[in-house]
């Protein structure tokens, strides 16, 4: 396939040779977490049970909304928790994050993150913005990762001692940050510790970019709650909108009654005649994931082998669909992102230019081509404009597009 791209579009010299080195470094990958996934994913389905009449939906209240509800019950199946809010209401992970968070946190406690500062959206609703929640009678404190890796349980420890922490939030993905994204296992052996020193804590994992990457999720391993989107890994590049939070029957009512309005509980929220696209998204996301990560690990070998540092590196365990590559200036994230945008199947002629983006700090340029607005699933980048200039690769619906996509992007740079 990478040789078939090549040729038919013009790959050559340097950059020619760099994708069939890269191409040989990938070939003998394995995926066995994937396989693990997609296995999951079939014996949900014919557990649930799933009858064409639980595809439709409603409008208005969407009180006995049957698509919502069957949904709502296979992801509750792939998180095994107690319950699941998945609404169109929710217009993106960091609503879904932010509404958790306000839920949780009574005034007069502490919202601690332990994966250190949240990416810009999420720390300006949560410190800097008008009506944000440290604004609204909640202190908050952040412990950074060790070597940006890692969780520091000896610092969260101590800040749970020494504060009345109510909510403990770990951020797996690395956000537009040179940190490594957090596996399972970190989150697993983090809410360990959290647990044994303050039971009463709710933690909160923001799962965003990471579902069905790995074959557990972070409710199997001690989180108290999952949020992210249904724009990303689970919606399979066809779930229209939306936002999810996994979790207890107990904290759900709560986040319901911060969604909705208290005593309404979790009875609204239409699927307006998107069931369909909800239950078939999350069938094929195993699928989609996969191709992602197939996608982003030629991408790593490729940038690699064109001598720029990248992370994850090539056929390293993977947490999440984001890659990172270190372009080191502005001019090179500017010629990576007008590249890949001319792989991408919508807007492929437009070129994109950095500009505000609101809730971040630094200008952020962006290549986005979706058939879904916003779905980072779909093959797409990010990169703010601020040092260490690196470009956030994210997605990628098919393997042979995120290749082409990567080519495009190098091609562009070596220009």
């Amino acid at each position: 396939m990478i040789l078939e791209l090549c040729t038919r579009f013009g790959i050559e010299g340097r950059l020619r040779d760099a994708a069939l080195r890269a191409r040989e470094r990938i070939a003998g990958f394995d995926y066995p977490a994937q396989r693990r996934v997609a296995a999951s994913m079939l014996h949900i389905f014919i557990d649930e049970g799933v009858a064409e009449s639980d595809l439709a939906g409603t409008t208005g209240y969407g009180y006995d909304d049957a698509a919502r509800a069957r949904y709502e019950s296979l992801l509750a199946r792939v998180f095994r928790t107690e319950r699941v809010l998945a609404r169109l209401s929710m217009v993106s992970g960091t609503h879904a994050i932010v509404t958790t968070l306000a839920a949780c946190t009574r005034p007069g406690t502490t919202l601690l993150s332990v994966s250190g500062r949240p990416y810009d959206t999420l720390r300006n609703a949560i410190c800097d913005a008008p009506h944000a929640l440290a604004r609204d009678g909640v202190a908050y404190r952040e412990i950074e990762l060790i070597d940006g890796r890692e969780v520091d349980v000896p610092a969260t420890i101590a800040a749970l001692d020494a504060n009345d922490v109510s909510t403990v939030f770990i951020q797996r993905s690395r956000g537009y940050a040179p940190r490594r994204s957090l596996s399972i296992a970190q989150c697993e052996r983090a809410c360990a510790a959290i647990r044994e020193r303050s039971p009463n804590a709710v933690i909160v994992v923001d799962n965003c970019y990471g579902e069905l990457v790995e074959d557990r999720e972070p409710t199997h391993a001690g989180a108290d709650v999952a949020v992210g989107s249904l724009i990303k890994n689970l919606g399979g590049s066809i779930a229209p909108a939306g936002g999810y939070v996994a979790g207890s029957e107990r904290v759900l009512e709560r986040v319901a009654a911060r969604l909705f309005a208290p005593g309404l509980g979790a009875a609204l929220g239409p699927t307006l005649g998107f069931g369909r696209s909800f239950v078939q998204g999350l069938f094929l996301a195993p699928a989609i994931v996969d191709q992602s990560l197939r996608g982003l690990d030629f991408a790593a070998a490729l940038f690699d082998e064109l001598g720029y540092a990248v992370d994850p590196a090539p056929g390293a365990p993977r947490t999440d669909i984001v890659q990172a590559i270190r372009l080191g200036s502005a001019e090179l994230l500017a010629r990576f992102a007008a590249g890949l945008q001319s792989a991408l199947p919508v807007n492929a002629r437009f070129r994109p230019e950095p500009g505000p983006v609101p809730g971040y700090a630094d200008p952020v340029i962006m290549s986005s081509g979706a058939f879904i607005g916003g779905a980072t699933i779909e093959l797409s980048c990010d990169a703010p404009l601020r040092a260490p200039y690196e470009v956030y690769l994210q997605g990628g619906v098919t393997a042979a597009h995120a290749y082409l996509g990567a080519l495009f992007a190098a091609r562009a740079i070596l220009a």
